[in-house]
């Protein structure tokens, strides 16, 4: 039997999922339900306009959507103060990470980020035959932003990658930590920075809309506005950068109701305000049933809390334990951060549910 093969590059890497979605999960399980904790999708949903837009316009599903987003994009540029020009949309945050790789990182080059960090980054730079170097979160499970700086230095990479804030520990480097790595990163480096939950951290903890050739901002509608399944999300950089990855990217990539959805769910602020207003109560009743299980939290500026529970395997066995139950939560998986689990914030009824399901396994 023949055996059609990949181009060596593609040959070379071994069957991987960045992510195994709960759907596996209970099918694997036999779960007909599960409490869904593990995503870090928003427990809210999306604005009522944004679902009343897009069921309105389902009967124009036929269509296709605007290759270009102009009005979302100019949206966007009006609420940032930068140029149309300025913005690329794309389909979620993983779409514009996956475009700058192959833009910046090609075969043989090399892309930094920290070790444990959102790990699709790691599946674009495999996948396109780039280099991946790492270096260690902090003892204190932050960024280690000197260490990015000196291995940038030294290893002149295509790509520096930093989530802020990050994801899986929670935590946020400064606005002037965030600087300082742009000032001193590589004159051909570009410094890509995933800020998909932004709308849950202070607003004064970033920088300002700066355009550089050596900065590319993304953000989502995945996380506070509840667009996750709609798949929709924009970076910001400059016109040259824009017109390089539109060179390589799905021109009908975006679907037409998630524009639409994108565009009103804009419109309604007070929705997601509601919606971040409720993901800082429950962060602070996942801090507190921590305490009273004599467990420490990491302080989180998006929508999940890490809870230690000391060692890997003892992280690893919560985690079994309590998928056998129907709880679907995820966890960190190098240090210092693999001796924690991480668990979406949910609405106050699935907080209340999954404090029980935790009290009930493997308590101390």
């Amino acid at each position: 039997m023949t055996i059609l093969r990949a181009t060596p590059a593609i040959e070379a890497i071994p069957p991987m999922t960045p992510f195994i979605g709960p759907e596996q999960l209970m099918r694997e399980g036999g779960h007909p339900h599960i409490l869904r904790l593990g995503a870090n999708e928003s427990a809210f949903g999306p604005s009522p306009r944004a679902i009343a837009a897009m069921a309105t316009e389902l009967p124009r599903l036929s269509w296709y959507g605007d290759p270009e987003s102009y009005e979302l994009r100019e949206t966007l540029a009006a609420r940032l103060g930068c140029k149309v020009d300025e913005i690329l949309i794309g389909s979620g945050i993983d779409d514009l990470m996956g475009l700058a790789v192959r833009a910046f990182v090609g075969p043989g080059s090399i892309a930094l980020t920290t070790r444990g960090t959102y790990p699709t980054f790691a599946y674009h730079v495999t996948g396109y035959g780039g280099g991946l170097e790492t270096v260690d979160y902090r003892p204190d499970g932050t960024i280690d932003v000197d260490a990015l700086i000196e291995r940038a230095a030294e290893l002149q990479p295509g790509i520096v990658y930093v989530a802020n804030p990050d994801n899986p520990s929670g935590t946020m480097c400064t606005r002037g930590q965030i600087e300082t790595l742009l000032e001193k990163t590589p004159p051909q480096t570009l410094l890509l920075l995933d800020e998909a939950y932004a709308e849950f951290a202070p607003p004064h903890s970033f920088m300002s809309t700066t355009i550089d050739a050596r900065l590319m901002r993304v953000r989502t509608f995945s996380k506070a506005y509840g667009m996750a399944g709609a798949r929709v999300g924009y970076a910001v950089t400059t016109p040259r950068n824009v017109e390089t990855f539109g060179k390589i990217r799905l021109q009908y990539g975006v679907n037409r109701n998630a524009q639409i959805g994108a565009l009103a769910a804009l419109a309604d602020d007070a929705y997601a305000a509601g919606v971040v207003g409720e993901v800082e109560r429950g962060r602070e009743e996942y801090y507190a049933l921590a305490r009273s299980l004599g467990r420490k939290t990491i302080p989180s500026f998006t929508n999940f809390v890490c809870i230690d529970y000391g060692s890997a395997q003892e992280a690893n066995a919560v985690i079994v334990d309590l998928m056998a139950r129907g709880v679907f939560i995820r966890k960190p998986f190098a240090p210092p951060l693999d001796g924690y689990i991480r668990v979406t914030v949910g609405t106050a009824p699935e907080r209340s549910e999954f404090a029980e399901h935790l009290r009930a396994v493997r308590p101390r």
